[in-house]
Protein backbone atom coordinates (compact mmCIF):
# COMPACT_ATOMS: atom_id res chain seq x y z
CA UNK A 1 0.00 0.00 0.00
CA UNK A 2 0.90 3.52 -0.61
CA UNK A 3 3.07 4.23 2.64
CA UNK A 4 3.45 7.87 2.81
CA UNK A 5 -0.47 7.68 2.69
CA UNK A 6 -0.36 5.12 6.07
CA UNK A 7 2.39 6.64 7.58
CA UNK A 8 0.77 9.82 7.36
CA UNK A 9 -2.42 7.79 9.28
CA UNK A 10 -0.79 5.55 11.62
CA UNK A 11 2.28 7.92 12.70
CA UNK A 12 5.72 7.24 12.33
CA UNK A 13 5.84 6.00 16.12
CA UNK A 14 3.18 3.56 16.16
CA UNK A 15 5.08 1.65 13.43
CA UNK A 16 8.03 1.67 14.45
CA UNK A 17 7.08 0.13 18.09
CA UNK A 18 4.93 -2.30 16.53
CA UNK A 19 8.04 -3.57 14.15
CA UNK A 20 10.62 -3.94 17.70
CA UNK A 21 13.71 -3.49 15.63
CA UNK A 22 15.46 -3.03 11.80
CA UNK A 23 15.96 -6.85 11.90
CA UNK A 24 12.30 -7.28 11.93
CA UNK A 25 11.99 -6.69 7.58
CA UNK A 26 14.43 -9.54 7.48
CA UNK A 27 11.87 -11.76 8.72
CA UNK A 28 8.72 -10.97 7.06
CA UNK A 29 9.31 -12.94 3.97
CA UNK A 30 6.68 -16.34 4.23
CA UNK A 31 9.42 -18.26 3.21
CA UNK A 32 7.66 -21.72 3.99
CA UNK A 33 4.59 -20.76 1.73
CA UNK A 34 7.37 -20.26 -1.12
CA UNK A 35 8.89 -23.57 -1.20
CA UNK A 36 6.94 -25.07 -3.88
CA UNK A 37 8.80 -22.76 -6.50
CA UNK A 38 11.82 -24.05 -5.21
CA UNK A 39 10.46 -28.13 -5.11
CA UNK A 40 9.49 -27.53 -8.78
CA UNK A 41 13.04 -27.39 -10.02
CA UNK A 42 14.10 -30.70 -7.46
CA UNK A 43 14.09 -33.97 -9.43
CA UNK A 44 11.36 -36.04 -8.44
CA UNK A 45 11.51 -40.22 -8.42
CA UNK A 46 8.44 -40.53 -11.09
CA UNK A 47 7.28 -38.26 -13.92
CA UNK A 48 3.61 -37.77 -12.33
CA UNK A 49 4.96 -35.96 -9.05
CA UNK A 50 7.15 -33.74 -11.34
CA UNK A 51 4.71 -32.64 -13.91
CA UNK A 52 2.37 -31.76 -11.10
CA UNK A 53 4.95 -29.49 -8.95
CA UNK A 54 4.75 -27.31 -11.82
CA UNK A 55 0.99 -27.82 -12.27
CA UNK A 56 0.49 -26.28 -8.46
CA UNK A 57 2.10 -22.93 -9.64
CA UNK A 58 -0.75 -22.43 -12.26
CA UNK A 59 -2.81 -19.09 -11.35
CA UNK A 60 -5.88 -19.53 -9.93
CA UNK A 61 -9.16 -17.13 -8.84
CA UNK A 62 -8.18 -15.65 -5.45
CA UNK A 63 -5.14 -18.23 -5.30
CA UNK A 64 -7.68 -20.69 -4.05
CA UNK A 65 -5.64 -23.49 -5.52
CA UNK A 66 -8.60 -25.84 -5.63
CA UNK A 67 -6.96 -29.14 -7.31
CA UNK A 68 -6.83 -32.19 -5.23
CA UNK A 69 -4.99 -35.01 -7.45
CA UNK A 70 -5.74 -38.78 -6.67
CA UNK A 71 -2.28 -40.62 -7.70
CA UNK A 72 -3.19 -44.16 -9.24
CA UNK A 73 0.36 -44.98 -10.29
CA UNK A 74 3.49 -43.09 -11.61
CA UNK A 75 2.06 -42.23 -14.68
CA UNK A 76 -1.76 -42.03 -14.15
CA UNK A 77 -4.08 -39.78 -12.23
CA UNK A 78 -7.00 -38.37 -11.84
CA UNK A 79 -8.24 -34.68 -11.31
CA UNK A 80 -10.77 -33.12 -8.84
CA UNK A 81 -12.03 -30.22 -7.75
CA UNK A 82 -11.75 -29.46 -3.94
CA UNK A 83 -15.94 -28.05 -3.56
CA UNK A 84 -14.66 -26.52 0.09
CA UNK A 85 -12.66 -23.92 -1.88
CA UNK A 86 -15.17 -22.35 -4.37
CA UNK A 87 -16.09 -18.68 -4.43
CA UNK A 88 -19.92 -18.74 -4.64
CA UNK A 89 -20.46 -15.01 -4.47
CA UNK A 90 -17.91 -13.64 -6.86
CA UNK A 91 -18.32 -17.03 -8.82
CA UNK A 92 -21.84 -18.43 -8.74
CA UNK A 93 -21.35 -20.90 -11.46
CA UNK A 94 -17.99 -21.81 -10.62
CA UNK A 95 -16.78 -20.86 -13.97
CA UNK A 96 -13.64 -19.21 -13.09
CA UNK A 97 -12.59 -22.12 -10.87
CA UNK A 98 -12.82 -24.21 -13.92
CA UNK A 99 -10.59 -21.64 -15.51
CA UNK A 100 -8.00 -22.01 -13.30
CA UNK A 101 -8.14 -26.34 -13.21
CA UNK A 102 -7.27 -25.47 -16.96
CA UNK A 103 -4.62 -23.07 -16.03
CA UNK A 104 -3.13 -26.28 -13.80
CA UNK A 105 -4.17 -28.87 -17.21
CA UNK A 106 -1.94 -26.67 -19.46
CA UNK A 107 1.47 -26.23 -16.83
CA UNK A 108 0.93 -30.14 -16.16
CA UNK A 109 0.87 -30.88 -20.27
CA UNK A 110 3.82 -28.54 -20.60
CA UNK A 111 6.35 -30.01 -17.51
CA UNK A 112 5.12 -33.90 -19.39
CA UNK A 113 6.68 -33.08 -22.03
CA UNK A 114 9.91 -31.26 -20.63
CA UNK A 115 10.44 -34.94 -19.32
CA UNK A 116 9.93 -36.11 -22.68
CA UNK A 117 6.37 -37.38 -21.65
CA UNK A 118 2.72 -36.76 -23.51
CA UNK A 119 0.13 -36.07 -21.08
CA UNK A 120 -3.08 -37.44 -22.10
CA UNK A 121 -6.15 -35.51 -20.76
CA UNK A 122 -9.63 -36.69 -20.77
CA UNK A 123 -11.76 -34.03 -19.21
CA UNK A 124 -14.72 -34.62 -17.59
CA UNK A 125 -14.26 -38.49 -18.08
CA UNK A 126 -18.16 -39.13 -16.17
CA UNK A 127 -19.73 -36.02 -17.73
CA UNK A 128 -19.95 -32.06 -17.65
CA UNK A 129 -21.71 -30.80 -14.51
CA UNK A 130 -23.86 -28.07 -14.95
CA UNK A 131 -24.76 -24.99 -12.58
CA UNK A 132 -21.92 -25.49 -9.70
CA UNK A 133 -19.10 -28.42 -9.77
CA UNK A 134 -19.71 -31.48 -8.62
CA UNK A 135 -17.67 -34.44 -6.76
CA UNK A 136 -17.03 -35.86 -11.01
CA UNK A 137 -13.29 -35.63 -11.94
CA UNK A 138 -12.21 -32.76 -13.71
CA UNK A 139 -10.05 -34.65 -15.57
CA UNK A 140 -7.86 -38.26 -16.12
CA UNK A 141 -4.29 -37.83 -16.59
CA UNK A 142 -2.17 -40.42 -18.22
CA UNK A 143 1.53 -40.17 -19.22
CA UNK A 144 2.71 -41.93 -22.20
CA UNK A 145 6.93 -42.33 -22.84
CA UNK A 146 7.66 -40.68 -25.84
CA UNK A 147 11.17 -40.00 -26.79
CA UNK A 148 11.87 -37.19 -29.10
CA UNK A 149 8.37 -35.73 -28.41
CA UNK A 150 9.27 -31.76 -28.72
CA UNK A 151 9.63 -29.74 -25.79
CA UNK A 152 7.74 -26.59 -25.16
CA UNK A 153 10.07 -23.25 -25.23
CA UNK A 154 7.12 -21.68 -23.03
CA UNK A 155 8.49 -24.16 -20.38
CA UNK A 156 11.30 -22.08 -19.46
CA UNK A 157 9.18 -19.18 -18.16
CA UNK A 158 6.95 -21.36 -15.22
CA UNK A 159 8.73 -20.22 -12.40
CA UNK A 160 9.33 -16.72 -13.72
CA UNK A 161 5.70 -15.92 -14.25
CA UNK A 162 3.59 -14.18 -11.53
CA UNK A 163 0.48 -11.47 -11.56
CA UNK A 164 1.51 -8.44 -11.49
CA UNK A 165 -0.94 -5.84 -10.11
CA UNK A 166 1.61 -2.99 -9.43
CA UNK A 167 0.90 0.11 -11.40
CA UNK A 168 1.98 -0.08 -14.98
CA UNK A 169 4.41 1.69 -16.67
CA UNK A 170 2.65 4.32 -19.04
CA UNK A 171 5.62 5.93 -20.13
CA UNK A 172 6.19 2.10 -22.54
CA UNK A 173 4.39 1.28 -24.62
CA UNK A 174 3.35 -2.47 -25.98
CA UNK A 175 4.74 -3.18 -29.22
CA UNK A 176 2.51 -4.56 -32.19
CA UNK A 177 5.02 -7.75 -32.65
CA UNK A 178 4.28 -8.58 -28.82
CA UNK A 179 0.69 -8.63 -28.92
CA UNK A 180 0.41 -10.47 -31.96
CA UNK A 181 2.88 -13.28 -30.14
CA UNK A 182 0.54 -13.14 -27.45
CA UNK A 183 -2.15 -13.72 -30.07
CA UNK A 184 -0.59 -16.61 -31.49
CA UNK A 185 0.28 -18.29 -27.93
CA UNK A 186 -3.28 -20.39 -27.28
CA UNK A 187 -4.59 -23.65 -29.30
CA UNK A 188 -6.91 -22.64 -32.44
CA UNK A 189 -10.38 -23.68 -30.35
CA UNK A 190 -10.21 -20.57 -28.23
CA UNK A 191 -9.72 -17.45 -29.55
CA UNK A 192 -6.97 -14.52 -28.29
CA UNK A 193 -6.77 -11.07 -29.22
CA UNK A 194 -5.83 -8.27 -27.62
CA UNK A 195 -4.90 -4.20 -27.96
CA UNK A 196 -2.39 -1.62 -27.08
CA UNK A 197 -3.48 1.91 -28.05
CA UNK A 198 -6.56 3.95 -29.01
CA UNK A 199 -9.86 4.79 -27.85
CA UNK A 200 -10.40 1.12 -26.52
CA UNK A 201 -7.84 1.02 -24.31
CA UNK A 202 -9.54 4.03 -22.51
CA UNK A 203 -12.49 2.52 -22.35
CA UNK A 204 -11.01 -0.81 -20.87
CA UNK A 205 -9.17 1.12 -18.46
CA UNK A 206 -12.79 2.76 -16.93
CA UNK A 207 -14.76 -0.02 -17.52
CA UNK A 208 -12.42 -2.46 -15.77
CA UNK A 209 -11.82 0.34 -13.09
CA UNK A 210 -15.35 0.77 -12.28
CA UNK A 211 -15.75 -3.05 -12.17
CA UNK A 212 -13.47 -3.49 -9.39
CA UNK A 213 -14.54 -0.68 -7.69
CA UNK A 214 -18.38 -2.38 -8.10
CA UNK A 215 -16.85 -5.25 -6.51
CA UNK A 216 -15.24 -3.80 -4.01
CA UNK A 217 -18.65 -2.13 -2.89
CA UNK A 218 -20.67 -5.12 -3.21
CA UNK A 219 -21.07 -6.66 0.49
CA UNK A 220 -21.13 -10.17 -0.11
CA UNK A 221 -18.61 -10.25 -3.14
CA UNK A 222 -16.01 -7.98 -1.10
CA UNK A 223 -16.50 -9.94 1.96
CA UNK A 224 -15.43 -13.27 0.06
CA UNK A 225 -12.24 -11.63 -0.75
CA UNK A 226 -11.61 -10.46 2.94
CA UNK A 227 -12.44 -13.45 4.58
CA UNK A 228 -10.15 -14.94 2.50
CA UNK A 229 -6.83 -12.59 3.09
CA UNK A 230 -3.95 -13.63 5.32
CA UNK A 231 -2.32 -10.39 6.60
CA UNK A 232 1.69 -11.47 7.64
CA UNK A 233 4.29 -13.79 7.39
CA UNK A 234 2.06 -16.16 10.01
CA UNK A 235 -1.24 -16.15 8.67
CA UNK A 236 0.23 -17.00 5.30
CA UNK A 237 2.41 -19.82 6.30
CA UNK A 238 -0.27 -21.15 7.99
CA UNK A 239 -2.43 -21.30 5.23
CA UNK A 240 -0.83 -20.45 2.06
CA UNK A 241 -4.15 -19.33 -0.83
CA UNK A 242 -5.88 -16.58 -0.79
CA UNK A 243 -4.92 -13.06 -0.91
CA UNK A 244 -1.56 -12.76 0.57
CA UNK A 245 -0.76 -9.06 2.31
CA UNK A 246 2.94 -9.45 2.91
CA UNK A 247 6.20 -7.77 3.65
CA UNK A 248 7.51 -5.73 6.18
CA UNK A 249 5.86 -2.54 5.95
CA UNK A 250 2.15 -4.71 5.62
CA UNK A 251 2.90 -6.75 8.56
CA UNK A 252 3.71 -3.73 10.51
CA UNK A 253 0.34 -2.02 10.32
CA UNK A 254 -1.33 -4.94 11.13
CA UNK A 255 0.65 -5.50 14.59
CA UNK A 256 -0.15 -1.83 14.93
CA UNK A 257 -4.05 -2.42 14.68
CA UNK A 258 -3.97 -0.34 11.37
CA UNK A 259 -4.35 -3.21 8.95
CA UNK A 260 -6.94 -5.73 10.03
CA UNK A 261 -9.86 -7.36 7.55
CA UNK A 262 -12.83 -5.32 10.03
CA UNK A 263 -10.42 -2.12 8.33
CA UNK A 264 -10.39 -3.43 5.11
CA UNK A 265 -14.29 -4.12 5.03
CA UNK A 266 -15.64 -0.76 6.64
CA UNK A 267 -16.22 1.54 4.02
CA UNK A 268 -15.79 4.60 6.20
CA UNK A 269 -12.06 3.46 6.99
CA UNK A 270 -8.70 5.04 5.52
CA UNK A 271 -7.66 1.25 4.40
CA UNK A 272 -11.32 1.08 2.74
CA UNK A 273 -10.48 4.08 0.76
CA UNK A 274 -6.30 3.45 -0.22
CA UNK A 275 -7.75 0.03 -1.18
CA UNK A 276 -10.30 1.68 -3.70
CA UNK A 277 -6.95 4.29 -5.14
CA UNK A 278 -4.83 1.17 -5.32
CA UNK A 279 -7.04 -0.66 -7.83
CA UNK A 280 -7.50 2.45 -9.69
CA UNK A 281 -4.23 3.38 -10.07
CA UNK A 282 -3.96 -0.16 -11.69
CA UNK A 283 -6.59 -0.27 -14.13
CA UNK A 284 -6.01 3.47 -15.20
CA UNK A 285 -2.58 2.47 -15.93
CA UNK A 286 -3.15 -0.95 -18.16
CA UNK A 287 -1.23 0.14 -21.32
CA UNK A 288 -2.91 -3.03 -23.08
CA UNK A 289 -5.51 -5.35 -22.98
CA UNK A 290 -5.73 -9.10 -23.68
CA UNK A 291 -8.97 -11.70 -23.78
CA UNK A 292 -9.62 -15.03 -24.40
CA UNK A 293 -13.09 -15.56 -26.38
CA UNK A 294 -14.59 -19.60 -26.86
CA UNK A 295 -17.21 -20.45 -29.21
CA UNK A 296 -19.89 -20.85 -26.04
CA UNK A 297 -19.53 -21.50 -22.50
CA UNK A 298 -19.70 -25.26 -21.42
CA UNK A 299 -17.27 -26.75 -19.13
CA UNK A 300 -15.05 -28.30 -21.90
CA UNK A 301 -14.73 -24.73 -23.32
CA UNK A 302 -13.84 -22.79 -20.04
CA UNK A 303 -11.23 -25.41 -19.28
CA UNK A 304 -9.86 -24.70 -23.07
CA UNK A 305 -9.91 -21.26 -22.05
CA UNK A 306 -7.93 -22.12 -19.13
CA UNK A 307 -5.17 -23.70 -21.16
CA UNK A 308 -5.33 -20.20 -23.30
CA UNK A 309 -5.06 -18.40 -20.77
CA UNK A 310 -1.63 -20.13 -19.08
CA UNK A 311 0.02 -19.92 -22.39
CA UNK A 312 -0.60 -16.19 -22.61
CA UNK A 313 0.65 -15.64 -19.20
CA UNK A 314 3.88 -17.17 -20.35
CA UNK A 315 4.26 -15.56 -23.13
CA UNK A 316 4.03 -12.31 -21.63
CA UNK A 317 6.78 -13.75 -18.95
CA UNK A 318 9.33 -14.68 -21.86
CA UNK A 319 8.25 -10.75 -23.37
CA UNK A 320 9.34 -9.30 -19.96
CA UNK A 321 5.49 -8.12 -19.70
CA UNK A 322 3.47 -8.02 -16.52
CA UNK A 323 -0.07 -9.37 -16.41
CA UNK A 324 -3.18 -9.14 -14.39
CA UNK A 325 -6.15 -10.58 -14.75
CA UNK A 326 -8.79 -7.70 -14.61
CA UNK A 327 -12.35 -10.37 -15.39
CA UNK A 328 -14.37 -8.70 -12.11
CA UNK A 329 -16.38 -7.51 -15.26
CA UNK A 330 -17.04 -11.27 -16.79
CA UNK A 331 -18.77 -12.29 -13.64
CA UNK A 332 -21.90 -14.21 -13.70
CA UNK A 333 -23.64 -12.34 -10.28
CA UNK A 334 -26.11 -9.26 -10.19
CA UNK A 335 -24.08 -6.06 -9.66
CA UNK A 336 -22.16 -7.15 -12.82
CA UNK A 337 -24.49 -7.45 -15.40
CA UNK A 338 -24.15 -4.13 -16.91
CA UNK A 339 -20.52 -4.37 -17.32
CA UNK A 340 -20.97 -8.34 -18.51
CA UNK A 341 -23.43 -6.92 -21.32
CA UNK A 342 -20.81 -3.90 -21.92
CA UNK A 343 -17.70 -5.84 -22.43
CA UNK A 344 -19.36 -8.78 -24.62
CA UNK A 345 -20.59 -5.82 -27.05
CA UNK A 346 -17.37 -4.80 -27.47
CA UNK A 347 -15.08 -7.73 -27.17
CA UNK A 348 -17.44 -11.02 -28.69
CA UNK A 349 -17.66 -10.47 -32.40
CA UNK A 350 -19.61 -14.02 -32.98
CA UNK A 351 -22.96 -14.85 -31.87
CA UNK A 352 -23.17 -16.71 -28.79
CA UNK A 353 -18.85 -16.28 -28.24
CA UNK A 354 -18.39 -15.84 -23.99
CA UNK A 355 -15.92 -13.66 -23.02
CA UNK A 356 -13.90 -15.78 -20.76
CA UNK A 357 -10.57 -13.59 -19.80
CA UNK A 358 -9.65 -10.77 -19.83
CA UNK A 359 -6.21 -8.95 -18.24
CA UNK A 360 -3.94 -5.91 -18.55
CA UNK A 361 -0.33 -6.01 -19.75
CA UNK A 362 2.02 -3.57 -19.44
CA UNK A 363 5.87 -3.40 -17.74
CA UNK A 364 6.31 -2.98 -14.14
CA UNK A 365 8.26 -3.27 -11.32
CA UNK A 366 8.55 -6.89 -10.46
CA UNK A 367 6.64 -9.00 -8.03
CA UNK A 368 7.20 -11.83 -6.33
CA UNK A 369 5.94 -15.38 -5.88
CA UNK A 370 2.36 -16.26 -4.72
CA UNK A 371 2.06 -18.69 -2.08
CA UNK A 372 1.42 -22.02 -2.39
CA UNK A 373 -0.11 -25.48 -0.68
CA UNK A 374 2.81 -28.21 -0.86
CA UNK A 375 2.37 -30.49 -3.59
CA UNK A 376 1.98 -33.52 -0.97
CA UNK A 377 -1.09 -31.62 0.52
CA UNK A 378 -2.82 -31.46 -2.95
CA UNK A 379 -2.36 -35.72 -3.34
CA UNK A 380 -4.49 -38.67 -2.66
CA UNK A 381 -3.62 -42.69 -3.17
CA UNK A 382 -5.42 -45.44 -4.77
Amino acid sequence: MNRRKFLKIAGSTAVIAAAGGAGFALTRTPTAALVPWADAESSYTDPMRQALSYAILAPNPHNRQPWIVNLKSQTEAVLTCDLERLLPATDPFDRQIVIGLGCFLELFSIAAAEQGYLARIQVFPEGEPNNRLDGRPIAHLTLDRRPGLARDPLFAHILARRTNRNPYDTSRAVRDDILQRLRNAAANDVHVDGIAGGKRLDELRTLTRDAMRTEIGDTDAYQESVDLMRIGRREIEANPDGIALKGAFLETLSLAGILTRKSLADPTSESYRIGLEMTDAGAMSSMGFVWINTPGNGRQAQIAAGQAYMRVALQTTADGLAMQPMSQALQEYAAMAPYYETVHDWLAGRPGERVQMLARVGYAEKTGPAPRWPLTSRLKNG
